[in-house]
């Protein structure tokens, strides 16, 4: 029997800001998200809220007020868990509050005993994209070592109040994106020259270190038995040199390593050597104290989790930048594309699992894979064959990476619902399994319909993913 081994955990994955909505319900404060009427890559970053202006956020797909109903879906597919992430600014509308909004942990707490309930681990983020706004416009984000306490404030109130329902949990979503959309990953609005530019990313990047290291301490002090994981964005990691020329494949080492930088900080629990002429060639000015290295040194992350959806080709003079997708690079002539431009790559995958098997030797934990594409409704149904190619083709490559020894503890899909883009911030890039009816001006009925991959997940979780190997016809 093949299958993928007891106790794997499959599931799917949303964030707070790209599906809950009700942003300003209940006394929750604004948070980056709010401020966007475009994805967050967009270059354009505002931080005041207009009165005309459509925010796809502030309704999403509503999942605040329909998450009952939307976990009975998932239910129904069959997930073993399910993740989300708490919106910070629920718990401490402004960030800066001495005491928790009661009415934000009574939410999460029901939403998560549903879970529970439904026989579904919740998987949650502690803050995903969505930064309190007054941190950012007051102390500019990450930026300031003001956020590690507030945020150690804000983990110890859920872990407190929550700790008993979640036994995974990450500290921040995608958190290697500080260098590439530094507003979304740390609420950093970015000012001066090069050197300064790149100082205040880095001196983000290790404030988050510092904090992700405290945070894991206080979680094992408050609850012994929870798994406290990174979260990265590794589609970068996963890069081809185009050529045989040295210089490409030096090149391409090292945008490999740039990706992996924060895990090597918090998986091994010190900065790696290469550091050093990174902070010397890019002029870096960082305020790093030995406590705090002592800190991260103490306190490694348990597992780690991240985001997979495509691979990249990288030589010399090409066109590296990029963002939650991954990198740009050269187009690979052995690869299939999607109708948004991303390289369809299953081999990748379990490269990547390799790979970070190999250099870190912790589990490791997909909570991220998904294909967007828009979805055509015909005689009321929603006959998505590509998605589900995508789908079966990169579980298959996950099982070989288990074959490989790989110690990968569960898949989660991205967007189970079609929810927010966060790269284009519309709703025509749709990932999910369920149909939800919505367009990218903000009109529907927000109604949701099952597409065919519903019940091919469902298959293929009831199989434990025996059914991936089957013989068609």
């Amino acid at each position: 029997m093949v299958d993928f081994g007891d106790g794997f955990l499959w599931g799917g994955a949303i964030a707070a800001n790209q599906a809950e909505g009700a942003w300003n319900v209940a006394g929750k404060g604004p948070d980056i998200s709010d401020t966007l009427t475009h994805g967050i890559m967009a270059k354009e970053i505002h931080t005041k809220i207009e009165e005309n202006a459509y925010y796809p956020s502030h309704e999403a797909i509503d999942f605040y007020h329909r998450y009952k109903d939307d976990l009975e879906l998932m239910h129904e597919m069959g997930f073993k868990c399910f993740r989300t992430s708490i919106a910070w600014s629920r718990i401490f509308p402004t960030g800066e509050e001495e005491k928790p909004s009661e009415a934000g942990l009574a939410y999460y707490e029901e939403m998560f005993s549903t879970m529970k309930r439904l026989g579904m681990e919740p998987v949650v983020t502690i803050s995903h994209y969505e930064t309190p706004l007054n941190l950012v416009t007051k102390y500019n984000g990450w930026t300031s070592k003001k956020l590690i306490s507030l945020y150690l404030r804000y983990c110890k109130a859920i872990f407190k109040r929550l700790g008993h329902l979640v036994n995974y949990w990450m500290t921040f979503n995608e958190i290697n994106n500080v260098r590439t959309i530094p507003y979304a990953a740390a609420g950093v609005l970015l000012s001066g020259n090069k050197a300064e530019r790149l100082s205040q990313i880095y001196q983000a990047s290790h404030n988050m270190f510092v904090a992700n290291a405290r945070a894991n301490k206080l979680a094992h002090q408050i609850m012994p038995k929870a798994h406290m994981g990174v979260m990265l964005s590794l589609s970068g990691a996963v890069i081809y040199a185009g050529t045989t020329k040295p210089e490409d494949v030096l090149g391409t080492y090292q945008l490999q390593r740039r990706s992996l930088f924060f895990a090597d900080v918090q998986l091994r629990g010190k900065y790696p050597s290469y550091f050093k002429r990174m902070i010397t060639e890019n002029h870096l000015t960082l305020d790093i104290t030995e406590n705090e290295l002592a800190d991260i040194k103490a306190f490694p992350s348990d597992y780690l989790g991240f985001s997979y959806y495509r691979s990249s080709v990288y030589e010399t003079g090409v066109n590296t930048a990029g963002g939650t997708g991954g990198l740009l690079g050269k187009p690979n002539p052995y690869l299939k594309i999607s109708k948004w431009g991303w390289p369809i790559d299953p081999i990748g995958l379990r490269y990547l699992c390799n790979l970070l098997q190999d250099r870190y030797d912790k589990p490791l934990f997909i909570v991220e894979n998904g294909y967007g594409d828009e979805d055509k409704i015909i005689d009321g149904k929603i006959h998505d064959q590509e998605r589900i190619a995508y789908l079966k083709a990169h579980l298959i490559e996950v099982h070989e990476a288990l074959q490989d020894g790989c110690n990968i503890i569960g898949y989660t899909w991205w967007g189970p619902l079609d929810i927010v883009s966060a790269g284009t911030g519309e709703m025509r890039k749709r990932y999910g399994f369920v149909y939800v009816d919505k367009n990218n001006a903000g009109e529907g009925t927000l109604r949701r319909m099952k597409k065919d991959s519903f019940y091919e997940y469902q298959k293929i979780i009831q199989t434990n993913g025996a059914s991936l190997f089957e013989e068609e016809g």
